[in-house]
C-alpha cells in the first residue's frame, strides 16, 4: 500500500469515526424527543391551554395558570439578568487585562457551575425569608442570576471577534470611549448577543428546583408579583410523581410544551440573527 493510499484510507477512517460519534451523541436526543412527542400529543387538547387544573381525584383539566407564570417568571428573569449580563460583558471586554474584569470573568464562570438547587435556596434566604412570602419576584430573581453569567461571558466573547479597526475608527472621528461601544461595537456583535439571551432564556424555562424555594408553586390562576404562581415545570414535577394516570398523562403534555418553547426560543434566535445581519449589511 502506498502512502497516498494509507492516507486517504486513514482520513475515510477518521471521517467514519466522526460521524459514527455524532449519531451516538444525537441517540439520546432522539430518544427523549420521541417519547415526550409520542406521549404528550395524546395528552394536549384546547383544555390543556385553557383551562385551570381539577381538584384531586377528577380528571381532566389542563394547565392555563402553568404558563402563563412560566411567561411572567421568564420575563421577570430577562428583565433582571439582560442589562446586568450585557454590561459587566462590555466592562470584561473592554477592560479585558484588568484585575476586576478576570475577577468578574471568574465569578461569572463560577457561578454558571453552580447548581441551579442552591440559586433556588440563596433566592429563598435573601427575598423569601425577609418577607415570609413566596413570589413571582423570588423566581424572577432566581431564574436571572441564572442567565447574568451565560449573558456575561457571550457578550464578552462576541465583543471580542470585533475587529479592532472599527474601534479605532470611531475613536478617530471623535466619539468617545463609551460612544464607540455602544454605537460602533456593540451593533456588530449584537445578532450574537441576542442568540445569546435567547438561549439562556432557553435554559431557565426548564428550571424546576429554584422555583421550589421561590415561587413555591400555586393551583389557582395569579398575576400578582407579590404571590406565590405556577410554573409548568413545577406543575410537571408535581404531577409526575403523583399516583394518579390523568396528572401523568398531563404531565407529558406539559414537559412536550417545555420542548416545544425551547424549540421556538432557538428558531427565533436563528431569525433575530439573521435578520440583524441582514440590516447590518444594508
Amino acid at each position: 500500500m502506498t502512502r497516498t493510499r494509507r492516507r486517504k484510507l486513514l482520513s475515510k477512517c477518521f471521517v467514519t469515526f466522526c460521524a459514527l460519534s455524532v449519531l451516538i451523541a444525537l441517540v439520546p436526543l432522539a430518544l427523549i424527543l420521541f417519547f415526550v412527542i409520542s406521549q404528550g400529543l395524546r395528552a394536549l387538547n384546547v383544555d390543556f391551554f385553557t383551562q385551570m387544573p381539577k381538584p384531586v381525584g377528577e380528571t381532566g383539566g389542563g394547565m392555563a395558570n402553568s404558563i402563563v407564570g412560566t411567561l411572567i417568571l421568564t420575563t421577570l428573569g430577562s428583565l433582571f439578568a439582560v442589562p446586568i449580563g450585557i454590561l459587566s460583558g462590555i466592562y470584561m471586554s473592554e477592560y479585558a487585562g484588568s484585575r476586576f474584569a478576570s475577577l468578574i470573568r471568574f465569578a461569572a464562570d463560577t457561578l454558571n457551575g453552580v447548581p441551579s438547587i442552591a440559586i433556588g435556596i440563596f433566592a429563598y434566604g435573601v427575598v423569601v425569608l425577609p418577607f415570609r412570602q413566596f413570589s413571582a419576584l423570588a423566581g424572577g430573581l432566581a431564574l436571572g442570576i441564572m442567565m447574568i453569567p451565560i449573558i456575561a461571558r457571550t457578550t464578552e466573547e462576541l465583543l471580542l471577534l470585533v475587529p479592532g479597526t472599527m474601534r479605532e475608527g470611531a475613536l478617530a472621528l471623535g466619539a468617545t470611549r463609551a460612544r464607540a461601544v455602544f454605537s460602533v461595537v456593540l451593533p456588530a456583535a449584537l445578532p450574537g448577543i441576542v442568540t445569546g439571551v435567547v438561549l439562556a432564556l432557553a435554559r431557565i424555562a426548564g428550571e424546576t428546583a429554584p422555583l421550589l424555594f421561590t415561587s413555591f408553586n400555586n393551583r389557582f390562576f395569579t398575576t400578582k408579583l407579590t404571590q406565590p404562581i405556577s410554573a409548568l415545570t413545577v406543575q410537571v414535577f408535581t404531577y409526575a410523581i403523583s399516583p394518579y394516570a390523568d396528572w401523568h398523562r398531563q404531565a407529558w403534555a406539559g414537559a412536550l410544551v417545555l420542548v416545544t418553547i425551547v424549540f421556538l426560543c432557538s428558531v427565533l434566535a436563528r431569525v433575530a440573527t439573521r435578520r440583524l445581519e441582514g440590516l447590518r449589511t444594508n
